[in-house]
């Protein structure tokens, strides 16, 4: 009777074994197209034989639970690899809105595409005196020269201006970015405690689904680095070491203005803002844009700016003006701009001059006829005044320069792109449900349910066998 009870305990034991499986296949099957859900596998484990005799019986087997099917070298590859991607996708945003401001001019004398923009404008300015050399004299062909030279000025502003609006976009959407990326700080510490305390040794499940999840996402908006720590739980800082999460407990970023732009601060104060730059993720491409690339831009066009309206301003100022006057300056220049640190002179560069009488197109005392000083003002379009090269080459070099950066930057994003890809497919073949596999599962257990019902079945017909001894019994 002995032998026959634990042959029914086993058989007992492998029905809930399998029922058990099953009911983890079903969970898996019901999850397919959750996000994050982590593939499950239900793990088996040989119940302690016994001896008898001197001889071991084996005493069946039981599911010790469901085991999710997760590598965190994997996890933290797709969160590295999340994280270098998403900051050159936020970069190549920002570049090509900056892109946009100088298409379709080049700046090149030769180059008939340029119809509109700065390149083209510097092209007219220079045509206008050399057509004024013809007739220095016209009134009609002095005032080209000025039109030409607020048309120049305009363009020089707009650009500027829309560079600091895109600036000022970027500080906006990076102060979004920290917002949603401390209330994924919050989410992770409260996991943490939740995993600690209810699977502080074992694989916590849809918990740890949902922690990971939240990596995730906080990976897409910012550099991080995680470390995990006893009973299961996570230690979050960024890439530069500042700590973010601490089991339970969250160190959130705050942001303040300096300089004129919005810049982060970690829970002690501390200006993180070049530790973020550097991290990833979308704000550190959306910084990268605000604090490099768009400076950059300005600095270029400053440049120029600087350049063609001193040397115009001198020019002028060295020859004598339709009544034989020392020739005034023609562009206004911003307080303390100067050749060293031009800054702002693109934003603030204005035309003074409003008489075209006062352009000076000939040389001092020469008389309303000459045009020796007109000449030399035309002249200056091929003379190697900004950063050595004419102002036409110089404009088409920073054009083309930065057309070099966006495709650059493309390039890598693409390559980004497709290494993330790869990544998560292997994360997927590890991790996700395939509904071909869970079938196949499903169908090997119900076949050793069946054989466990089975044995059952017979065990009981034994059983009432033995109950009934010397009686005639009929099954059914």
């Amino acid at each position: 009777m002995a032998t026959i009870s634990t042959a029914f305990n086993i058989a007992t034991g492998a029905l809930d074994a399998d029922q058990a499986a099953l009911d983890v296949v079903a969970n898996n099957t019901a999850n397919v197209n959750t996000p994050g859900y982590t593939l499950e596998m239900p793990t088996w484990e040989q119940n302690d034989s016994v001896s008898l005799g001197g001889v071991d019986f084996g005493m069946g087997a039981t599911m010790s639970g469901a085991e999710s099917q997760r590598s965190l070298v994997l996890d933290q590859a797709v969160q590295q690899q999340t994280q270098t991607e998403s900051a050159s996708s936020a970069r190549l945003t920002a570049l090509n809105q900056i892109q946009a401001l100088f298409s379709g001019a080049t700046g090149a004398d030769t180059d008939s595409s340029a119809t509109s923009g700065i390149g083209s404008d510097l092209s007219n300015l220079f045509d206008s005196l050399s057509s004024l050399e013809s007739s220095p004299a016209d009134d009609s062909l002095r005032q080209q020269v000025l039109s030409a030279a607020n048309t120049l000025a305009s363009d020089f502003n707009g650009t500027a201006a829309q560079l600091q609006a895109q600036g000022t976009s970027l500080d906006q959407q990076g102060a979004s970015v920290v917002e949603q990326a401390n209330s994924l700080l919050q989410d992770v510490a409260q996991l943490n405690l939740q995993i600690e305390t209810t699977s502080p040794n074992a694989d916590a499940g849809t918990l740890e689904d949902q922690r990971q999840q939240d990596l995730t996402s906080l990976s897409q908006l910012m550099g991080i680095r995680t470390v995990t720590t006893e009973n299961n739980g996570l230690t979050v800082t960024t890439t530069g070491g500042t700590l973010l999460v601490s089991q339970g407990q969250v160190f959130q970023l705050t942001s303040g203005e300096s300089g004129g732009v919005t810049h982060y601060f970690d829970s002690q104060g501390n200006d993180v803002t070049a530790d973020l730059t550097a991290g990833g993720g979308e704000l550190g491409g959306i910084l990268t844009a605000r604090d490099q690339d768009i400076p950059q831009v300005e600095n270029s066009l400053d440049q120029l700016a600087y350049a063609v309206a001193s040397q115009m301003n001198t020019q002028n100022a060295a020859g004598s003006d339709l009544n034989g006057n020392p020739g005034a300056a023609i562009f206004g220049l911003p307080a303390g701009a100067s050749a060293a640190d031009p800054t702002g002179t693109a934003a603030g560069l204005s035309v003074v001059m409003t008489d075209p009488s006062q352009i000076a197109a000939a040389a001092t005392g020469a008389g309303s006829s000459d045009s020796t000083n007109a000449i030399a003002m035309a002249d200056i379009a091929d003379e190697a005044i900004v950063n050595g090269t004419t102002p036409a080459q110089d404009f088409s070099d920073f054009v083309t320069t930065l057309g070099s950066l966006v495709s650059e930057v493309s390039t890598e994003n693409t390559a980004q792109q497709s290494a993330l890809t790869q990544l998560q497919n292997q994360v997927g073949s590890l991790s996700g449900v395939s509904l071909n596999d869970e079938a196949a599962s499903l169908e090997t257990l119900e076949q050793s349910y069946e054989a466990a019902s089975k044995l059952f079945t017979s065990l009981d017909e034994v059983m009432t066998s033995a109950l009934n001894l010397g009686v005639e019994t009929t099954y059914t």
